[in-house]
């Protein structure tokens, strides 16, 4: 009976969320405004489109992620990344990727207090595109994410972690050229090491997201996104340990035939964490979350 209420309250709360995205979009759309083919491999900022870039395409890519506050004390948590994509045959999109993390926590109850900066992790992004916006009504994609790191995303402890990001990518243009929907299926099973304590533990993140975005004008793009996340113990969904849903704006520039750069914040309005009291989930998630992304082709 709770899952399925569960289930209810994220249907209303993810169509919530897609109203204001809409409205807004149809409201600062000029109805002259020129216009572009959309592509939504880097249109989103949190979440994934399904186009995967054109066949012999390679560029440099670059995100900084940002996570801010806990219930208490102060909370930074950041990722530097710099990638390299391929698209070697049609629809296959593949990226290669090094990682920065850094910690500034201080105070945070159950958390031990970090402040340091090193390399964080590599990771490999394989997608595959089985359906194309041109020639069907919608685009999809499935894409697996394996990557090692040395941190613990939360709490900032050494460790040595491996994990897989699945993710089913849907989208469409509801108005051609001008308004596209994403939505996104998510699975992460992780298990890690500790350094500290030479222990080992597992844990899954599963997910939805949506994202709309409008072109105001040729290669600009506003809109907003909403994620839902459920924070598991083991790697079959084993024991909730809590949820969050997020929502925030979006906004996409495309600077020059080979150059972009996008961002989005997040804010977390709602969740429960299994092991505290409260309308939000501060154990497993924080209170806000901000990236800034940038490519260029080569």
């Amino acid at each position: 009976m709770a899952e399925q209420w569960a289930r209810k309250r994220l249907a209303a709360l993810l169509r919530e969320a897609a109203k204001p995205g809409l409205l807004l979009a149809l409201a600062v759309i000029p109805t002259e405004a020129r216009t572009e083919p959309i592509e939504t491999e880097h249109l989103f900022g949190f979440t994934i489109g399904a186009d995967v870039g054109e066949l012999g395409e390679r560029e440099l890519e670059g995100s900084v992620t940002g996570r801010f506050a806990k219930r208490d004390g102060s909370y930074l948590a950041s990722e530097s990344t710099m990638s390299a994509e391929f698209v070697p045959i049609a629809n296959l999109r593949t990226e290669y990727t090094g990682a920065l993390v850094s910690y500034d926590i201080s105070g945070v109850s159950g958390l031990t207090d970090q402040h340091y900066a090193t390399i964080g992790g590599l990771s490999a992004d394989f997608r595959y595109r089985f359906l194309d916006r041109a020639t069907a009504p919608f685009g999809f994609a499935l894409g697996a994410e394996p990557h090692w790191g040395r941190a613990d995303e939360v709490t900032g402890e050494g460790v040595n972690q491996y994990g897989v990001d699945f993710v089913a990518a849907a989208d469409w243009e509801i108005v051609p050229d001008r308004i596209v929907a994403a939505f996104n299926l998510l699975y992460q099973p992780e298990t890690m090491r500790s350094n500290l304590t030479g222990t080992w533990s597992q844990e899954s993140t599963a997910g939805v997201a949506i994202g709309v975005m409008a072109q105001v004008h040729s290669g600009v793009f506003v809109g907003g996104e909403a994620r839902y996340l459920r924070k598991y113990d083991g790697l079959g969904l084993d024991t909730l340990a809590g949820q969050g849903f997020f929502i925030g704006p979006t906004i996409y520039v495309k600077l020059s035939e080979k150059a972009w750069i996008a961002a989005a914040w997040s804010a977390q309005v709602a969740g429960q964490a299994a092991t505290s009291a409260g309308s939000l989930d501060l154990v497993n998630f924080e209170r806000h979350q901000a990236r800034l992304l940038f490519g260029v082709n080569f």
